[in-house]
């Protein structure tokens, strides 16, 4: 049993709090009621100790292909006109997977005991991130709960269309790194301790170009572990700095400051946020929380925070083009000029969408161009580092005989 904290008011309109142990928040009601009070509020206080495993699926995975697959028959049922907690039985009970089973049940028994379904699902952020959360609650606000679920279902799905794209796009530079890497590794730890023993048999003084390349290998071969402590340290600190805003902050500035790099960051950014606001705008969600919403969307700390101010400019009574031009990494001049006529001929909800759709396309263009880029500059990297280090132990050879005397 878990303990709750209610408010409650008598039939002379006096309030009452106290703290009652139930199994559910409806036994919860049911004993106000019994009372003869009228309850306010209740909020869960205290877990037990079996509560702590609640929500957990150790062994078990919930993919987010299940996760979008939940939305859109979730989205289907309700504009069936099935209520929500019937839906959410059939969900859990047509489950394939055993963990989705599981937690579809939780997220029913949540509704049943009176949550929204808002306040069910941010019982599990892993699965359903804020941004899922916000479209959820403003749909139930609305009314239109069948219609923002059916839009979290295809933006999710472009979503990891576009990711997929990106994550293609790097796949073969990532592995035209790892392998120049590796390649670099084997000369300096095995092909240039050999030479270096030979051309200590033949004494003389080497170039300096090949002292440093046996310096280097000396260098890696003796204190290996130290570098490979150094660099696990190294890759510990940036994912620590990841997870503080400052570090995050300032690693996502360096990126937006990178040449290619940045501007398909931004270009990204752009897509998320015109698709998420024109989609919430669609669906009869205020411009104002729509975009709060599509705000948490960017996944860019640094150029989240620049539409902050566009919000307030907007609660101000500024027009949203006037407010999103303070933005111009995000946003671009020609971007700003769409949505100023979009806001007077009324149609920027379907003007947002058809600027993703535009950007995403640009990017797809931008991602092959800078591969395109990237490749070859990879390729001569690569060689450029393997041909010094073999031309730096062919020197010697060219001067053996002076090395020999």
């Amino acid at each position: 049993m878990a303990t709750y904290t209610y408010k409650a008011l008598d039939t002379q309109g006096r309030e009452f709090t106290d703290t009652i142990s139930a199994s559910s928040r409806a036994n919860v009601l049911e004993r106000i009621v019994a009372r003869k009070l009228i309850p306010v509020s209740v909020e869960e206080t205290g877990k037990p100790a079996e509560g702590k495993t609640r929500f957990s699926f150790r062994g078990m995975h919930i993919s987010k292909r299940d996760v979008e697959g939940f939305t859109r028959e979730l989205a289907n049922l309700l504009a069936a006109g099935v209520p929500l907690s019937r839906a959410l039985n059939i969900l859990a009970r047509e489950a394939s997977n055993p963990a989705a089973k599981k937690q579809w049940s939780q997220v029913r028994d949540c509704v049943s005991e009176g949550m929204s379904l808002a306040e069910a699902l941010a019982q599990w952020p892993k699965c359903f991130p804020p941004v899922y959360i916000a479209m959820v609650r403003a749909g139930e606000t609305g009314g239109f709960l069948d219609l923002v679920l059916s839009q979290i279902a295809q933006f999710r799905s472009r979503e990891q269309d576009l990711k997929g794209k990106v994550q293609a796009a790097l796949v073969y530079p990532i592995i035209l790194a790892i392998l120049a890497t590796m390649i670099l590794v084997f000369l300096l730890t095995f092909f240039i301790p050999r030479f270096s023993s030979i051309f200590a048999e033949f004494g003389g003084s080497l170039p300096d170009l090949t002292r440093a390349i046996v310096a280097a290998s000396e260098l890696i071969t003796k204190y290996w572990l130290i570098i490979l402590i150094l660099i696990v340290l190294i890759a510990v600190s940036l994912r620590r700095a990841m997870v503080r805003e400052e570090g995050r902050l300032a690693i996502e500035k360096f990126i937006l400051r990178c040449p290619l790099i940045g501007i398909g960051v931004a270009r990204f950014a752009l897509v998320r946020f015109c698709r998420m606001l024109g989609t919430l705008v669609e669906s009869g969600v205020p411009l104002v929380n729509s975009l709060k919403v599509a705000r948490e969307a960017i996944g860019n700390q640094t150029l989240a925070a620049t539409v902050s101010g566009a919000i307030e400019q907007v609660q101000s009574g500024t027009s949203l083009a006037k407010s999103l031009s303070d933005c111009p990494q995000l946003f671009p001049g020609s971007v700003i000029e769409m949505v100023a006529v979009a806001e007077e001929s009324g149609r920027l909800d379907k003007e947002l969408v058809r600027l993703a759709g535009a950007y995403e396309e640009e990017l797809d263009r931008h991602l092959r161009m800078t591969v395109a880029l990237v490749e070859p500059a990879l390729l001569f990297i690569m060689a450029a580092v393997v041909g010094t280090v073999v031309i730096g132990m062919l020197l010697p050879i060219f001067n053996l005989q002076e090395l020999i005397r």
